[in-house]
This record gives structure tokens, sequence and C-alpha cells, in this order.
């Protein structure tokens, strides 16, 4: 949620920063009815103020006389009029809240301005894509369908959701492993979470009212399935107030997340690049203000380093105005190289978003010098996500006689060189 003082003192600043996202949203309405909303909550406790001078001037006068009579009289007229514009207030407040979920946070100043994924930047490479050899895509392995079963998937469940067999089991439960033991070097503290939210979770991570097509929701209990382990552990501190001295806080959690990916089928859907049901380890941080841009910087790196121990080249875009998310200040994606398909596949997304998410959320914390309590700022990003990750290892890493190399730093967890 952006900040009401600024939407009220200086539209014309916000309306330039948004008008730069790809989100629709008409600022002069939201203002206009913040007009009537605060003319409609006066009139409603201005009346309050009149039925409570009206009591008291009833308590003054005799029992039974004709102007206590009078004034009981007046006092049911008073009454029904409070109750009626309290109801009004009680309505155009709840729309107002509704109304101000629908502005997209501000993009940060230096943000490339761009119309869409064609515009994001380029800001770093590592690795040499050229020295990779006996490339092929993943799904032309031999061992694919019988490792990474996807129709008996679609059997079970639907497309989109596949089984890992042996040793592609395998190495899904070493990369999770190895991503939260560097989690761990970095200073992240681990947490299992959730894998359903509440509507409030949800909403204040920006996911609602945004992202409903892209949730599984079970609108018995109306509950949500987790996109990603950001919205629980974001709310682990909704509601809560943090002392100065104790940020920043660094949090890491594995999840399996899903995604239904409406509107995205016919685009990278081959194999591990688009499924409905991944798992990853996302990293979370709560920060001063002062030291957010910072901070994304050190989370970014933190997901680099485990690009290049896994010996994945990989580069780093910094996401344009047009291309970057609704509720996201600053955004690097991080995009690994799949040599069998010649493509890059994005493994991670490390965000900014300032205190867009703790304004919704509630999260301040108190100065050290005693003053009033301020927000603070939220970050994440994937740390890493499998899928992609896999493919890339598979795709990039197979020897002469057709196995795959298992990348060093999983033969902690794979007591083998080779497997497939």
């Amino acid at each position: 949620m952006i900040d009401i003082k600024l939407l009220r003192e200086n539209p014309e600043r916000l309306k330039k920063a948004i008008s730069l996202k790809k989100f629709d949203c008409d600022l002069d309405a939201i203002l206009d009815f913040d007009a009537k909303r605060r003319s409609i909550v006066s009139a409603a406790e201005e009346a309050r103020a009149a039925q409570n001078a009206a009591n008291l001037e009833m308590s003054k006068l005799p029992k039974g006389s004709d102007e206590f009579k009078a004034k009981i009289a007046e006092l049911k007229e008073v009454s029904a009029k409070v109750k009626s514009l309290e109801k009004e207030a009680d309505e155009a407040d709840k729309k107002w809240n509704s109304m101000l979920l629908t502005i997209p946070n501000m993009p940060d100043p230096s943000v490339p301005v761009g119309k869409n994924e064609a515009d994001n930047v380029t800001v770093s490479t590592w690795g040499d894509v050229n020295s990779i050899k006996n490339a092929k895509p993943h799904w032309d392995l031999p061992f694919f369908e019988k490792m990474l079963d996807f129709q008996r998937g679609v059997k079970v469940t639907g497309a989109g959701f596949p089984f890992y067999v042996g040793d592609m089991a395998r190495l899904v439960r070493a990369l999770l492993a190895f991503f939260l033991d560097e989690a761990k070097k970095n200073g992240y503290e681990e947490m299992m979470c959730p894998i359903m939210v509440n509507a409030a979770s949800a909403t204040a991570t920006g996911q609602l009212p945004d992202k409903e097509g892209q949730m599984y929701h079970d609108a018995q209990d109306d509950f949500y399935m987790i996109p990603t382990a950001e919205v629980p552990l974001t709310n682990f501190f909704r509601n809560e107030t943090f002392d100065e001295k104790d940020l920043p806080i660094y949090r890491c959690g594995y999840t399996p997340c899903f995604r239904r990916e409406a509107g995205s089928w016919g685009k990278d859907v081959r194999g591990l690049n688009r499924l409905h049901q991944f798992d990853k380890v996302e990293l979370v941080k709560w920060v001063h203000p002062d030291t957010s841009m910072d901070e994304l910087e050190k989370l970014r790196l933190d997901a680099e380093r485990i690009l290049q121990k896994l010996e994945l080249p990989y580069r780093v875009l910094m996401i344009c105005t047009g291309d970057i998310g609704f509720p996201h200040a600053k955004q690097f994606d991080l995009e690994v190289w799949a040599a069998g398909q010649q493509k890059w596949l994005e493994v991670s997304s490390c965000s900014c978003f300032t205190d867009f998410q703790a304004r919704r959320a509630g999260i301040r914390f108190r100065p050290a010098n005693g003053g009033k309590s301020q927000f603070v700022h939220t970050l994440n990003g994937s740390g890493l996500a499998i899928p992609r990750v896999l493919a890339a290892i598979l795709e990039n890493n197979i020897t002469d006689d057709g196995k795959i190399r298992v990348p060093q730093v999983l033969r902690k967890w794979i007591d083998e060189e080779f497997i497939g």
C-alpha cells in the first residue's frame, strides 16, 4: 500500500511514477472518492457529537417533564440519523480501502524505463555458455520419461504436476538441502511454513487483488495455496513492531509452490520449464528503510553464489518499469543458461518492495531515538527455484556416454559422480 499522505499531497508525482508500470489505476477517481468519504465521515462524527450533547441536556431535565419527553423524541430522530450516517461512513471506508489496494507500488528511480521484457537491462553475466558440450533439451534425454514422469502426473492430478523418480528425486532433495545450507551460511534463519494462507496474508504481500487468477483457491475455507514462501514468511510478523536494533532480520523457507499459470500455456511449456507445482527455497528480509537497496544487492549476490557453486552460467537482468511487478519497487531476475534449449530460464527474482508490503501488513519498527514508529522495508528472492535449475543441470552436464555429471557441491548428498 502506498503512503496516503503522498497520495493526497503529491498525486502528480505518484501518477507519473505508476504510469510507467503496466497496471491501470485511476488516481483521480480515488482522490475524488477520498474527498467524498471524508465528508461522509465528518457528517457522521458531527451527528454523533450532536447526539452526545442532546443526551447530556436530557440528563439535566426533570424526568417526566414536557421538556424531557420532547428531548426523547428529538433523540430518536438524532439516533436514526447517526445510525444511517455511520453505516454510510463504514461502507465508504470499505470502498476506500479497496480502492487503495488497486494502487501499485512506485518503481525506484534507479529502475530502467521500458514498456515490456524486451526493455529489461542485462547488468552482469557469469560463466561461459559456449564451452558446454553434448547439450540437448532435457526432455530428449533417454531416461527423461522414466525419471520425470509427466504422464502419470496427469493421471493422478493433471498437467504440470510431474513425479520425480529415482535419481531425479534424489537430485531435487540434494538441491533443496544445498540451497538451505547456503542460506544458513549467509545468515538466514530457516523456517517451515504453512503452504495455505488466508486472504489477509495474500493481500498483505500483494498477491490480492492482483493475482487471483494465478492462485489455487479453496472456496470452502477461503484459503489460498501459496505461489511462493514469500507469502507466509512475510506475514509471520504481520501487525508486529520491532525495535530498531533487531533489524535486519533474515529468514528462509522451503515450500512446495502452486501456480495456475493462467494464460501462460503456449510459452516455455515443455518439460520442467513451467509447472503448476514446484519446489523452491525463498529468502526474505525485513530491513531499515535506509539500507533496503544495499540489502537488495546482498540478496542478489546470495542467489548468484548458489549458481556459481553449481557451475551454471547465468545472467542478471534489472527489470524495467513496464515489466516490474505490482508491489515491486526494484527487481532483479537471475536467468540460467540451458544449453540444450539454447535459451535463458528465470530461476530467481530478487526484489525490494520498500514499505509497500509493510504498510499492508502493519510491520513497523521503533527507532532507537524514541521517535514515532516507522514501517520496515521488505525484500525477497528465490534461493532458488528447483525445476529450471534442474533443467539446466541436466542439459549442461551431459557426458559423452549420455550420463549426467553431478555438480561437485551436491556430492555431499549424492555420493556419485554421474547419474542417469
